[in-house]
């Protein structure tokens, strides 16, 4: 008799686990389903309230040298520092500029292989001018030949961006 019950007692208890299961509740469902997986990198930060990449050229467009917006946006890395990840460039679409990211407080670094994926980064957008000697190091850190570094000979303006988060998309 004593065995019965805990025969019944164990059934009772996976008929009940398995209706658990299946009874799960249809909105959690859902979002569990819309959820992008992204991976963290820097301050902890969520994808939502994102700048389009459209939206974000348009802000860079409107700052002149020396000016600075907090911001947030959606791209994908056009190029990442093949020494250690210790920053990136990102596609803002039909423009020659790809905003220099760094990081901020050289506090966290990216994978080195996320050309083409799909990131949030979050931070300072600003109008920089860089200089021969920091061109020529990006160049040789993201694996230039040794022509296109001799090539550099003037400073340039360009959109840069100091983040304190990214999210890479997986």
């Amino acid at each position: 008799m004593k065995n019965f019950l805990i025969i019944i007692a164990f059934v009772f208890s996976i008929v009940s686990c398995k209706q658990n299961k299946t009874d799960k509740n249809p909105d959690l469902a859902q979002l569990e389903k819309t959820q992008e997986p992204y991976k963290s990198f820097g301050k902890e930060m969520t994808p939502e309230n994102s700048l389009t990449a459209e939206e974000m050229k348009e802000k860079f467009a409107s700052l002149k040298v020396g000016d600075t917006i907090k911001s947030k946006f959606t791209t994908s890395v056009n190029s990442v520092c093949k020494m250690k990840g210790c920053w990136m460039t990102l596609d803002l679409p039909e423009t020659d500029e790809d905003p220099m990211v760094k990081f901020k407080d050289y506090g966290f670094f990216v994978p080195k292989d996320i050309e083409g994926n799909e990131v949030i980064v979050e931070g300072i957008a600003f109008i920089e001018e860089t200089s021969v000697e920091d061109q020529k190091h990006y160049a040789k850190d993201a694996g230039k030949t040794e022509e296109e570094i001799e090539a550099i000979s003037q400073p340039s303006k360009s959109y840069g961006f100091l983040a304190d988060g990214v999210l890479l998309k997986q």
